[in-house]
């Protein structure tokens, strides 16, 4: 499993667990990241090592999707159901540019 950027590990301290929407119709839409403690074992409930390896979630868009990075830093949205790493759409070419798109 990657690990996760620093970028998301300072964002999350600093700021919290963001909960909200993105600018502009932008993807994906809804974000609600997932607290640093929490993140080992929401991907082992997901089995995301198992059904799209090479990637590490760390977060949701409430509409059956989780927001994960790859071994790049880049972020991507995979399906909850159906979750293979063919399906996974590139949103942002890291966590920096997808907390630009942060209605805060």
């Amino acid at each position: 499993m990657p690990s996760i950027p620093n970028e998301y590990i300072n964002y999350v301290r600093t700021k919290g667990a963001f909960e909200g929407l993105t600018r502009d119709e932008t993807e994906p839409g809804y974000v609600a990241l997932w607290p640093l403690e929490e993140l080992t074992k929401n991907n082992a409930d997901i089995e995301i090592e198992m059904y799209a390896p090479g990637f590490v979630a760390f977060g949701g868009n409430g509409g059956g999707e989780v927001l994960a990075f790859d071994a790049t830093g880049a972020v991507f949205m995979l399906p909850l159901i159906g979750m293979e790493s063919k399906y996974a759409t590139r949103i942002a070419e890291d966590f920096k540019e997808l907390t630009t798109r942060f209605e805060i």
